[in-house]
């Protein structure tokens, strides 16, 4: 049987039952409790041989609040608070390094039983007043346990008729065929509303850019980058981000990554890598025009590249495209800038 604490009402029918003359076997098969329970409750929370609810409750209460206190077993044992004292300040080491190191460890009690510690403990003492003298040498500096938003975690929107990657053929993963491309947003601080969009055909590492008002018009900015190439794009791969809900506009071969798995469309991850050259982190899209973004796709496409043999990615998406019989516009930056979101 599963222990749960008493309740306010399992203490009242506790009462009435116990006013009624019923045996404690007989009251803890009413409540699906043990009788070991009914017999503890009534010994440890009764007021001068009386069983009252109200104050059994109260009484409860004080028992847990006095038993429970924050942060008990660090408090308790002083070399385990100066142990994540110095391993957080003068190592650097994370609560979860500390606890394992702990762990691992033989530090035992008077008693002689082991101390057990855990990541959350330590966290839970770090945010207490005990501990908030400790929380700038947290990797996040931060003094109080992260609040969840009112209302729960939001629905996440599903993708309409999604195919996911593991369906991709295997000439598309091996890059042996010309014409399948990935596409992607790069991050953006939370001030800005721009983001830029991005597509990369996959064998020739080739990247177009351009750079869109906001997240829900990225849809938009693949189909503008799309259009001067449509005849080159023989499927494309996304992840599951909410921007590319409205992925079938573009009638093409679509193949969605698994949940957080951005790695399983690596082309473009990477060529994103590579534009933080241009663009940091940290750095504010109003501080950039649509003109000098495309500029920087030129400059990564004009850039030989190992994988490519030191080709530059320019050079061999013109030789595919000639291959191919592909009639391409490749001055599409010009163009691009002619349009409007």
């Amino acid at each position: 049987m599963n222990y749960k604490h008493f309740t306010k009402d399992d203490r009242n029918e506790l009462s009435i039952l116990l006013k009624k003359g019923y045996l404690q076997k007989e009251i803890a098969e009413a409540l699906g409790k043990d009788p070991s329970s009914i017999s503890r409750e009534i010994r440890s929370n009764s007021v001068n041989g009386v069983y009252d609810p109200e104050k059994a409750h109260n009484k409860s209460k004080v028992k847990r609040s006095k038993s429970k206190y924050q942060c008990m077993k660090i408090v308790e044992h002083s070399e385990l608070a100066d142990y994540i004292e110095i391993n957080l300040r003068d190592n650097h080491w994370t609560p979860e390094e500390i606890a394992g190191r702990w762990n691992n460890e033989n530090h035992l009690d008077k008693n002689e039983k082991k101390i057990i510690i855990t990541a959350p403990s330590i966290y839970k003492y770090l945010y207490s007043s005990r501990g908030q003298f400790l929380c700038k040498y947290l990797c996040s500096k931060r003094y109080t346990k992260r609040k969840r938003k009112e209302g729960g975690k939001q629905k996440r929107q599903l993708i309409p008729n999604r195919v996911s990657i593991e369906e991709r053929p295997e000439k598309i993963n091996e890059r042996i065929e010309f014409g399948h491309w990935e596409g992607d947003t790069l991050g953006k601080i939370k001030t800005d509303s721009e983001v830029v969009v991005g597509l990369s055909e996959r064998m020739s590492r080739y990247i177009l850019i351009d750079k869109v008002p906001r997240l829900k018009h990225s849809m938009d900015g693949f189909k503008m980058l799309l259009n001067p190439h449509h005849n080159t794009f023989k499927s494309l791969t996304l992840d599951n981000g909410v921007e590319n809900l409205r992925y079938e506009e573009l009638n093409i071969n679509t193949y969605f990554c698994h949940p957080y798995s951005s790695w399983e469309k690596g082309g473009i991850e990477n060529l994103f890598g590579r534009l933080r050259r241009f663009i940091p982190k940290k750095a504010s899209l109003k501080d950039y025009t649509r003109k000098q973004i495309i500029g920087f796709a030129e400059i990564m496409n004009n850039t030989p590249r190992k994988c490519l043999n030191w080709k530059t990615p320019r050079e061999v998406f013109e030789e595919q495209c000639e291959f191919n019989n592909l009639q391409v516009n490749l001055n599409i930056y010009s163009n691009v800038l002619r349009l409007t979101i």
